[in-house]
């Protein structure tokens, strides 16, 4: 089930003789501009409907990669996302669970960001993997150096 987020509402007179606060409300969430000869219409961020087509792209490739049967979600994902092949297996899997619940919580709750989020910190991540930096072995100091204040 997808979740619809309230949408404030205002008549396409009201943006006509007073746009500003129409535009504010626009700036914190999509608003509906009724009118009385047409269908409404929808006004919001250049952000907004590009994180909503990101959405959709996201959604499309997910999809398409669930259709398959060859192989596992994470190497399906794989051939859509190339930069997770720089994941190891254990963390391909990882990813590609991560990715489809970061889905379903962002078609669920409207927000895309969520999976906009877990996509980025994957890349990263597998990023920075390729670029040779992986965990460090951190050693602590037995006793504590004291330091002079600057």
């Amino acid at each position: 089930m997808t979740a619809t987020l309230p949408r404030r509402s205002f008549q396409s007179s009201e943006l006509s003789r007073q746009p500003a606060p129409v535009f504010e409300a626009a700036e914190q969430a999509p608003v509906e501009v009724t009118r009385r000869d047409g269908e409404a219409l929808v006004l919001m961020t250049r952000a907004e409907a590009d994180a909503r087509d990101s959405l959709l792209d996201f959604a499309a490739q997910l999809i398409a990669a669930t259709l398959g049967d060859e192989g596992t979600l994470a190497d399906r994902l794989a051939d859509r996302f190339d930069w997770m092949l720089a994941l190891p297996p254990a963390d391909r899997q990882q990813c590609a669970g991560d990715l489809v619940q970061a889905a379903r919580a962002s078609f669920a709750t409207g927000e895309a960001h969520l999976a906009a989020a877990e996509m980025t910190s994957w890349r990263s991540t597998a990023r920075a993997l390729a670029a040779g930096l992986g965990p460090v072995d951190v050693t602590w100091l037995e006793i504590p150096i004291q330091v002079e204040r600057p």
